[in-house]
């Protein structure tokens, strides 16, 4: 696995992390055997850094990397959120970056992972009734404290995180990205390449559009993240597949897979880019670090772009609901 700059000057990881919220029940129950196989399958396979957050099963996700990496100490770098808070019992969530909600957050985050410090703490989500500066202040006391190594925001606005960096180095940002979801070409990925800041996208499988095994809405839960979302529901998820169809098969005239493919164009973006792909499969996770291996001609970005053009997708990534919190600036 090659290793990329986590941001100008900093520390050097794999291009390709560990996305953990899966192994939180975000798609279906958790099987911890399960999850430690796939953390398995990410350490074989070179994978330096996992992604979670305090959120995901509320705190589960951060619990099971914990006592893994009790198992395996020092083998990952672990980055992890704060800044959004969910409702155990309605579910329904909200923000906060208060610097006393986040130091309490910090601290419950530690203890679960069972570290005394967090190589990359990210801002899930900004409150917007606080300023960014502020936000900055607690963060960077963290920083001094060895809480916490790098600083980083997740679905920010380039304009705040010129906001940002005039109060401190911002190490990442980390917003959805893939094939079907181009908004960071908008200015982010430009913004991060001039400020030194690395871009690590999420969701880059299109929350599994372009896995080799198509996904069957029909079949998701209401708590899958993807129930009702307007991409998956109808008519938008058919024009959807056809044109993922044509996808799959240029990766098949190529020689590779779907995923593979999918995983080399986020990564052929930028040098400073980094992908964190989301699975519970050890089998699924070895077709997406096969996308590292390739090396796309301008040729192939071509002809990538000729299937599946920026604005090809049929219906918004989100729900309203789901909308909430992520920063717009087009």
């Amino acid at each position: 696995m090659k290793k990329r700059p986590l941001g100008r000057n900093g520390p050097l990881v794999s291009e390709i992390g560990l996305g953990c919220w899966n192994i939180a029940g975000a798609y279906g129950p958790t099987d911890e055997d399960e999850a430690r196989a796939t953390l398995k399958t990410a350490l074989d396979g070179g994978i330096t850094f996992l992604d979670t957050a305090n959120v995901y099963g509320m705190g589960l996700s951060e619990e099971i990397i914990g006592r893994f990496i009790k198992d395996n100490p020092g083998k990952f770098a672990i980055h992890t959120k704060g800044g959004l808070y969910r409702n155990p019992e309605t579910k329904e969530r909200w923000f906060r970056n208060d610097a006393d909600y986040l130091r309490e957050e910090l601290e419950k985050s530690l203890r679960r992972l069972g570290v005394e410090q967090i190589q990359m703490y990210y801002i899930h989500r900004r409150q917007q009734d606080i300023d960014i500066e502020d936000v900055m202040e607690t963060l960077l006391r963290f920083k001094q404290e060895g809480k916490i190594e790098g600083i980083g925001f997740s679905e920010i606005a380039p304009f705040s995180l010129r906001r940002a960096w005039e109060c401190g180095p911002v190490m990442a940002v980390q917003n959805e990205y893939s094939l079907w979801s181009r908004y960071p070409d908008l200015g982010m990925l430009q913004t991060c390449e001039e400020l030194g800041t690395a871009f690590v996208a999420f969701s880059p499988m299109g929350r599994g559009i372009f896995a080799q095994e198509t996904p069957d809405p029909a079949t998701f839960a209401k708590t899958d993240f993807r129930y009702d979302t307007p991409r998956f529901s109808e008519p938008n998820f058919s024009r959807n597949m056809a044109k993922v169809n044509d996808f799959k098969a240029l990766a098949a005239d190529m020689g590779t897979t779907s995923p593979a493919l999918a995983m080399a164009w986020v990564l052929a973006r930028g040098d400073h880019l980094f992908s964190i792909p989301g699975t519970r499969s050890s089998e699924h996770l070895l077709q997406l670090m096969a996308g590292a291996e390739l090396n796309l001609t301008a040729d192939d970005m071509a002809a990538i772009d000729k299937i599946l053009p920026v604005g090809w997708a049929y219906g918004d990534r989100y729900t309203r609901a789901q909308w909430l919190g992520a920063e717009g600036y087009c």
